[in-house]
């Protein structure tokens, strides 16, 4: 992606007009919110153009000192070996801000719901489901986020067939969108005597959090049933008809609470998680057309796409679309080294919506 100084210039005025108006205090509240979010938002990206531009000048004065023949040998040696360092520096200053001018995912700054599902393999992916779901909820921790559990569904022997949670902080979604897909699993079971290595797998859905402005839902497209809790078994969790089953008529999409003891409780998180899935199948349906011409996009989100294969025998985990391995599976299981993947797919997919936009150019 090439650089265009007016581009720039663009955003280093508006940043100065931004500051302006703040400090005018003539600004409604609402407006001073808005333009503040909006400041905050451009100081990053503001600071990187500076830094680019010092540099590209400072190469500037640099080479005019080297070519001129009145110069000192001395400093023009010293200018020279300076230069290299100075021009050296500066693709990576580019690229910087290449990236920042990306354009935005509008969700990536949200909260996300988090979906894990148990797949082939039986109880060994129940487990592995549950494994998964410990994996990132101690991730969350160690970014500070907050994870509630919204519904779970376990399995005989103590994983999950399915769990649901969300997951709140700023960012959530922006790091764990390449998250969905189908996570595989190659491991002995401890119930195994013989020693055989088991494939199994689960799903992992990721969704950002959409609020009532972004997905308006009309009660008439709502078939709502009520009914008993029940628990792994069928045995009973409570005596009343607390349990809610939401039905979105218009796309057939159902979503079922019973975690909560309060009918209102179950139907407000039954309700959550409709929402986000109803806005997730929006954005799908907006990308459509984006996806079909960047099939091998890295975040492309589809949940049937085996993604990553976790192999306990030989301690490494794979990522299949990044060709990607790490000998470190405990770590990455414990959450703490998850980054390694995950910094590696943001900057994959980064590389790719710039490839794309110099394509356009």
């Amino acid at each position: 992606m090439k650089l265009r100084d007016d581009q720039l210039d663009r955003i280093l005025l508006r940043h100065e007009a931004l500051g302006a108006e703040l400090s005018s205090g003539s600004l409604a509240a609402a407006d001073f919110t808005r333009a503040s979010k909006e400041l905050a938002e451009l100081e990053s990206l503001v600071e990187t153009i500076r830094t680019f531009r010092a540099r590209r000048q400072e190469l500037a004065d640099l080479e005019a000192m080297i070519g001129d023949p009145d110069s000192d040998p001395e400093m023009r040696a010293l200018a020279e070996a300076e230069r290299d360092e100075v021009a050296e520096s500066l693709p990576k200053l580019e690229r910087a801000v290449a990236i920042a001018l990306l354009p935005k995912d509008a969700a990536d700054e949200r909260s996300a719901i988090l979906e894990i599902r148990a797949g082939t393999g039986g109880e060994e992916a129940a487990l592995f489901a549950r494994d998964l779901f410990g994996m990132y909820t101690r991730y969350a921790g160690l970014h500070g986020w907050r994870v509630e559990l919204m519904s779970e569904s376990e399995a005989e022997h103590g994983g999950y067939k399915e769990v649901i949670a969300s997951i709140t902080g700023a960012g959530v979604f922006a790091r764990l969108k390449f998250e969905s897909g189908v996570h595989r699993v190659q491991r002995v079971p401890a119930t195994e005597a013989g020693g055989r290595i088991h494939t199994s797998a689960a799903t992992v859905a990721v969704l950002p959090e959409a609020e009532e402005v972004d997905i308006a839902i009309d009660e008439k497209d709502l078939r709502i049933d009520v009914f008993r809790s029940s628990g792994p078994g069928g045995q009973s969790v409570n005596t009343t008809d607390s349990a809610v089953r939401i039905t979105h008529l218009p796309t057939g999409m159902v979503v079922q609470q019973q975690d909560e003891k309060s009918q209102h409780k179950n139907k407000a998180k039954a309700m959550k998680v409709l929402r986000a899935r109803l806005y997730e199948m929006e954005r799908e349906k907006a990308d459509a057309e984006r996806a079909a011409d960047r099939k091998g996009q890295v975040g492309s989100g589809d949940r049937s796409e085996r993604i990553r294969t976790y192999n306990f025998p030989q301690g490494r985990v794979t990522d299949h679309r990044i060709n990607l391995t790490l000998y470190k599976i405990d770590r990455v299981i414990a959450g703490d080294a998850l980054d390694e993947v995950i910094e590696p797919l943001i900057a994959a997919d980064e590389a790719e919506r710039l490839a794309a936009l110099d394509g356009q150019g």
